[in-house]
């Protein structure tokens, strides 16, 4: 099997001191990703999560082969305030999580206030 076919589901999350200190992103990156699906058909959104938890806004993405995260990341980054991206793993289900979050000198500021 060609690995350039194979689907696999990866995670973009939004932190919630982000999300908070930017009301509107969340809203726009749904409409985002939306025009980025129609941008590059190797990627689409499966489902999107609000964690109670964490308060964390999670969209689950299924990206094909070896589509290049950082790319859709960058490209993001041009639209929305500046901000840090962190990748994790999942422990529950082996996925990989790409949180973005508050620039380090956005988050210096908001533990001064």
């Amino acid at each position: 099997m060609d690995t350039s076919e194979s689907k696999h589901l990866i995670e973009l999350g939004v932190s919630y001191r982000y999300a908070q200190a930017h009301g509107w992103v969340v809203n726009a990156i749904v409409g985002w990703l939306s025009a980025y699906y129609m941008e590059d058909p190797r990627f689409r959104v499966s489902r999107r999560e609000h964690e109670l938890e964490t308060g964390m806004h999670v969209w689950v993405c299924e990206i094909e082969g070896n589509m290049p995260i950082k790319r859709l990341l960058t490209r993001l980054q041009a639209d929305i305030p500046p901000f840090q991206v962190h990748e994790r793993s999942t422990p529950a289900n082996g996925r990989t999580r790409y949180v973005i979050d508050l620039a380090e000198a956005d988050s210096d500021q908001s533990s001064r206030t």
